[in-house]
């Protein structure tokens, strides 16, 4: 078998399979730091950023808090439409990915069963209003009351009972939809996640 040319697959052929090893194109990206140079690393840089950009977290859940609530009142006053369920579900969607780099790791269950709820059900003028409010009420006195001690078991009960009421709702609007219902009643695969 020969060398085979860099960018191009070596091929080794058997009695009865080939073996084709793709090219390593990662080899080139790599750059080498010798011990005596200053190591940059980019992790550190990075977590530096985070710790100085840290004390405008708390502003910054308020601001994504107030355009939940916004979205909430539009649905509201306008009614289920395209434009209100996107910025909903947008507002709803943001907050999770943002809660925990924001140090409110507690709002992300929260968030993420108003997502599932305006995400699933397949007539969303059928959402109870009162449901939507109780998830956004919910986002909102977590982060309020964030500093509290036991925060973090009064979310997970907060979670755990809003997770089971969209449950059992998507269950009820999903009802003919079978195979649909199972992809979306599964439990978490995130560990630590147990709802």
């Amino acid at each position: 078998m020969s060398k085979p040319k860099p960018g191009k697959p070596s091929i080794a052929t058997y009695a009865d399979h080939e073996v084709i090893t793709p090219p390593n194109r990662l080899r080139g990206a790599v750059s080498r730091v010798r011990a005596a140079n200053p190591v940059d690393d980019p992790v550190g840089r990075a977590e530096r950023a985070l710790a100085q950009l840290s004390s405008a977290f708390a502003g910054w859940m308020d601001e994504e808090c107030e355009r939940l609530s916004a979205a909430r009142t539009d649905v509201k006053a306008k009614g289920f439409n395209k434009a209100t369920h996107a910025a909903l579900f947008h507002a709803a969607h943001d907050i999770k990915g943002q809660a925990a780099t924001f140090s409110y790791p507690w709002v992300a269950a929260l968030a993420d069963s108003l997502c599932r709820l305006t995400d699933h059900t397949p007539d969303m003028t059928r959402i109870p209003l009162t449901l939507i409010d109780q998830h956004v009420d919910a986002v909102r006195a977590i982060v309020r009351e964030s500093a509290r001690p036991d925060i973090a078991t009064v979310a997970e009960a907060l979670a755990r009972k809003l997770r089971e009421v969209t449950d059992e709702f998507l269950a009820h609007e999903n009802r003919e939809r079978p195979d649909y219902l199972d992809g979306i009643l599964a439990p978490p695969l995130a560990p630590g996640e147990q709802f």
